[in-house]
């Protein structure tokens, strides 16, 4: 399988993902924008994932085009990674049903946390199929991203027992770090 083609089918899954999302989101029944009042929780949990799945979905592009080859350890994290961000759909409709609560926020920071471990695993499996001159391996030797993330998200999962709202706040924080674009990438893909 090229790279192009792992590229592909995970744009398509993420596709659907993305839009499964939006298709949780009901519409108002009632005229005007205070009918908007009461989709405030699932909106904004839907706004926070849409921009995790799409930073995903862009570290994803860089790291594959970064990668001269994939083999079957990389298709098995790629589709174990896939798993993970799959679900996020479920925790935005849980969130949205039941509001911010101590399950709803740890069950969004545990899924959270193992899409960011099945992707450094997907990560190390692609460092695993190329040689040491290939692209992805100058690029994955610097930055720390990743950690701070795994990090954030076991911290957050800890302090949303006993204060939800502390744990959104590190959700967030982590998503506009990763809003800054990571250039280790795209500076050495030719």
């Amino acid at each position: 399988m090229t790279t192009q083609r792992l590229t592909s089918f995970t744009d398509g899954v993420i596709a659907i993902i993305i839009t499964i999302m939006v298709l949780e989101l009901p519409v108002p029944h009632a005229p005007g924008m205070a009918a908007l009042q009461p989709l405030s929780v699932l909106f904004a949990a839907y706004a926070l994932s849409f921009v995790k799945v799409g930073i995903y979905w862009s570290q994803h592009h860089n790291v594959v085009q970064a990668a001269r080859k994939v083999n079957g350890p990389v298709l098995l994290a790629n589709l174990f990674f896939l798993f993970w961000l799959s679900l996020i759909p479920f925790v935005v409709r849980w969130v949205g049903e039941a509001g911010v609560t101590r399950d709803t926020v740890l069950a969004f920071g545990v899924i959270m946390l193992l899409t960011s471990l099945s992707f450094a695993l997907l990560l190390s499996a692609l460092l695993g199929a190329n040689d040491a001159d290939a692209p992805i391996a100058k690029a994955a030797r610097r930055g720390r991203k990743g950690l701070i993330t795994i990090l954030a998200y076991v911290l957050a999962i800890a302090i949303a027992f006993f204060w939800p709202l502390v744990a959104v706040a590190i959700y967030i924080a982590v998503a506009l770090m990763w809003i800054i674009p990571d250039k280790r990438f795209e500076a050495l893909i030719d």
